[in-house]
């Protein structure tokens, strides 16, 4: 299903939240930890010193969902506040326990970021019943280069190593469903430049470009998708979510795709009324999953 926003909803406003403001209203203090118990793997064999993190946003009184939140940022930063923090406070509102990756930054070691995602997927399974989760209500959430990300652990997974030593490492990295909001999603013509060089290096092989292009990736086993994007996006064209969407379609995975008649990448800097929009039609579209 591809939505457009009706104009007459440009009428709405709301306030916008400081960048990096982190609301706690209404949920349990958020915890921030590391998550590699030692050498994180850099997708090679080798590991290094450097690790993730995840802060864990638990509302008062959980729903049963959790969402993996991977923050954008051009695979060169994170935008923790808009595209994280303030997210998983807005989850908690609605008794979804939000967790925020930092995963780390790729400089060219491409496997890293996926790495560091599917690790937090596993890790929320693991600790489901601890954190009042059900372990088939796990989603994923990506903003811009975080949407790839997103997009990436949503179209490359496995079902976890059962005699791993580990108890996360025995789980599956299958999100559940992904949310994916102005999203880059291929590595191929539309891609976002910045965002490419960052992840794959400035002269990647056609094999790099083509397992990172997720509209490629697609089988019948991808998660439910929900996307939403402006149709006036010139970083990131809203071609990557239509085709996405088309390729979903072709699959039979059920998705829907919210184009949005305006607000630019970022909508608006994160306010306003198609900021309100994909909000309220994610959350309509997770109800009508369950």
């Amino acid at each position: 299903m591809k939505l457009l926003l009706p104009l007459c909803l440009l009428l709405l406003t709301v306030p916008c939240l400081a960048e990096d403001a982190v609301s706690t209203d209404k949920s349990t203090a958020p915890a921030r930890t590391p998550l590699w118990d030692g050498p994180a793997p850099i997708g090679n064999g080798d590991t290094e010193s450097g690790n993730a993190w995840i802060t864990v946003h638990r509302p008062e009184e959980a729903n049963g969902t959790a969402i993996v939140i991977c923050p954008g940022g051009g695979y060169g930063r994170l935008v923790l506040g808009g595209e994280g923090h303030k997210i998983a406070s807005w989850l908690n509102q609605h008794g979804i326990t939000g967790v925020v990756l930092e995963y780390r930054l790729p400089g060219g070691r491409h496997a890293v970021p996926l790495l560091d995602a599917q690790r937090a997927i596993r890790t929320v399974r693991a600790n489901a019943k601890k954190w009042q989760i059900r372990p088939d209500r796990i989603g994923i959430m990506g903003f811009s280069a975080g949407g790839h990300l997103a997009s990436t652990a949503a179209t490359h997974f496995d079902a976890g190593d059962q005699a791993a030593d580990n108890t996360v490492d025995r789980v599956s990295s299958r999100p559940d469903f992904a949310i994916l909001v102005y999203p880059v999603v291929t590595m191929g013509e539309h891609t976002h430049v910045g965002s490419r060089n960052n992840l794959l290096g400035k002269d990647p092989s056609p094999d790099l470009v083509n397992l990172y292009s997720n509209e490629r990736q697609v089988t019948g086993n991808t998660p439910p998708m929900f996307l939403a994007h402006a149709i006036d996006d010139t970083p990131v064209p809203i071609i990557n979510s239509r085709q996405l969407h088309a390729a979903l379609q072709r699959h039979n995975v059920p998705t829907q795709l919210l184009e949005l008649p305006s607000g630019g990448h970022g909508l608006n800097g994160y306010q306003g009324p198609m900021w309100d929009a994909w909000q309220a039609a994610s959350l309509e579209w997770l109800t009508a999953m369950d």
